[in-house]
């Protein structure tokens, strides 16, 4: 089977339908981060993150550094902020026209 562009979206797409995937990558967009400080950043257990690490760098969403006894990830391509990006913009869009449409029938 030819790969087809439409397959890799929609896995890419299931990869970020994980919330804490997406809270993941946005504690990376500045810096790398250990394992434990992405943890601590998002509140959740050390063993939760990197299990989600470990499906995000199947899609090389995310890639890793060992120094020493500490695992340092980043975003293993920063393309993928122009996705969550223009989510985020759907997101406000959506919310502007429920706002509109809630204040016609007031």
């Amino acid at each position: 089977m030819a790969f087809k562009p439409s397959y890799f979206k929609a896995d890419l797409f299931k990869v970020l339908s994980n919330p804490v995937r997406i809270q993941i990558l946005d504690c990376l967009r500045s810096d790398e981060q250990s394992v434990n400080s992405i943890a601590q950043w998002l509140e959740i257990e050390p063993s939760a993150v990197s299990q989600q690490l470990a499906v995000m760098r199947r899609y090389n969403l995310v890639r890793s550094r060992k120094q020493g006894n500490f695992v340092y990830y980043s975003v293993g391509d920063s393309t993928i902020f122009k996705v969550l990006d223009a989510s985020l913009e759907l997101f406000n869009n959506h919310v502007i026209e429920m706002r509109e449409s809630l204040q016609k029938l007031e």
